[in-house]
């Protein structure tokens, strides 16, 4: 038991026993190694604090093991040389799904032959049917002329287009409309005739199934006939020839992401349609994914010239420290373009084999089969990059606090010493100074050597 009793063995394991004030060595050398220490403290703790707050992002690749999703495709894409009215969308998978002419959240603008998009007049369509519906009488029922009906608006074909949609669900070519009513009432042959120098935007978003497939921009109507996918592209190759037709085009926008991306108000990301390039997202902003065919110009090639592009889609899931994980797809590209022309085949009499060539304008000659347009293929990869928000935790920071402080101190607590003992050693070895400044010590006073002691320490 210790002199002062059982207090007095519990004071015993103190490790931060303290001196009494008078018997304290306080020096210059000291007071300037305090501050360093205290600096140096400061800032090493400012940027552990910045190191701790930081917002780290790490990188890992998965198994996309997502079931059932649709993606949407986001285009912008503009053909100089290609009408509207011409122009077709569909969609094909390798599920058999097959959707012919899409129209769902697709625009087709009309552009001029400069480029300046053709605003049609205000109140025109309504008042061209009010005149036709009075001009035909209220039980007025237009012949489909052989063609499939409609299921509305009682099996009857009531406009020039109804009866082109008539034939297309038949399988028949719409070749010659100067002979059915409702063509020459709408005067749609000189309608036509009229937009034959025009181009197409077409900008807007597709739905597709998250499975290997294709869809494509490509003239005339679409059908399909015995399982066979088939384009009437009578008009397009008759005119061309006149009009100088082709698929050359410019891509201000493509880009891949979930359903909600391109929402207005979606929190993943906005959209803007015709009359500026679509935005990306602020997540593929902020993830720095390229669209790789953004700004792309397919080069104006003859009539009969099909572009294709064939994309690797990868899914891209992001998972922020607070709140739900938000996801986008991003992808890669190559094209090829093949010339469908028959005379592309032969070269001084002789069959030329396949070549290939990307982003270069060599053309690729394939034979015969194929379709004029812009064939935009992809495949969808097995794998999920997913990136992930991480901070470090608040007992890495504290430990590295106690790291700095104890570990500055020490260093300081070291050097500091080393410094005193040089001095006294440089006072005692200065010709009998050594005696006189161990009794100034032990005393407490007097000079000598140009140094004082005051309180046992030497000044």
């Amino acid at each position: 038991m210790g002199r002062n009793g059982p207090l007095g063995s519990f004071r015993a394991l103190d490790a931060f026993a303290r001196p009494l004030e008078d018997v304290r060595i306080r020096s210059a050398s000291g007071a300037l190694l305090t501050l360093v220490s205290f600096l140096i403290i400061l800032s090493l703790t400012l940027s552990s604090w910045v190191e701790y707050r930081r917002v780290n992002l790490d990188h890992s690749l998965e198994v996309d093991k997502s079931r059932g999703e649709k993606l949407v495709v986001n285009v912008d894409i503009e053909f100089p040389r290609v009408p509207c009215y011409l122009m077709s969308v569909d969609v094909m998978d390798i599920s058999g799904e097959h959707v012919e002419d899409v129209k769902h959240d697709l625009k087709r603008h009309r552009l001029d032959f400069e480029g300046g998009e053709v605003h049609e007049a205000m109140g025109g369509l309504k008042g061209e049917a009010d005149r036709l519906a009075a001009q035909r009488g209220s039980g007025y029922c237009g012949s489909c002329y052989g063609g499939e009906p409609p299921k509305e608006d009682g099996g009857c074909c009531q406009t020039c287009e109804s009866v082109r949609e008539a034939y297309s669900r038949k399988g028949w070519t719409f070749e010659d409309p100067d002979h059915i009513e409702q063509c020459i009432q709408e005067g749609w042959t000189e309608k036509i005739k009229a937009q034959n120098k025009e181009g197409c935007r077409v900008s807007g978003q597709i739905h597709i199934n998250k499975v290997i497939g294709n869809f494509h921009l490509s003239p005339g109507r679409s059908f399909s006939r015995n399982n066979i996918h088939t384009h009437d592209v009578v008009h397009y190759l008759k005119d061309s020839q006149e009009q100088q037709h082709d698929f050359g085009h410019i891509i201000h926008a493509f880009s891949f992401g979930a359903e909600d991306e391109f929402d207005d108000h979606s929190a993943v990301g906005k959209h803007r349609l015709f009359g500026s390039m679509a935005e990306s997202g602020p997540l593929k902003t902020k993830l720095d994914i390229k669209e790789p065919l953004a700004g792309y110009r397919g080069k104006k090639q003859s009539a009969s010239t099909m572009y294709q592009y064939f994309t690797k889609v990868v899914a891209t899931e992001y998972r922020p420290l607070k709140g739900k994980p938000m996801s986008t797809f991003q992808y890669s590209a190559t094209d090829y373009i093949r010339d469908l022309s028959p005379a592309a085949n032969y070269i001084h009499g002789k069959t030329t084999g396949d070549t290939a060539a990307t982003h270069s304008p060599q053309q690729v000659q394939h034979g015969f089969q194929g379709l004029p347009g812009v064939f935009f293929n992809y495949e969808i990869s097995p794998l999920r990059t997913v990136h992930t928000e991480w901070r470090l935790p608040f007992s890495r920071f504290l430990s590295q606090l106690c790291s700095i402080v104890g570990g500055v101190l020490t260093l300081a607590g070291l050097l500091d010493a080393a410094i005193w003992h040089y001095r006294v050693r440089m006072s005692a070895g200065g010709g009998g100074g050594g005696v006189g400044a161990h009794s100034m010590m032990a005393n407490g006073y007097g000079s000598g050597y140009g140094m004082t002691a005051r309180g046992g320490k030497l000044i």
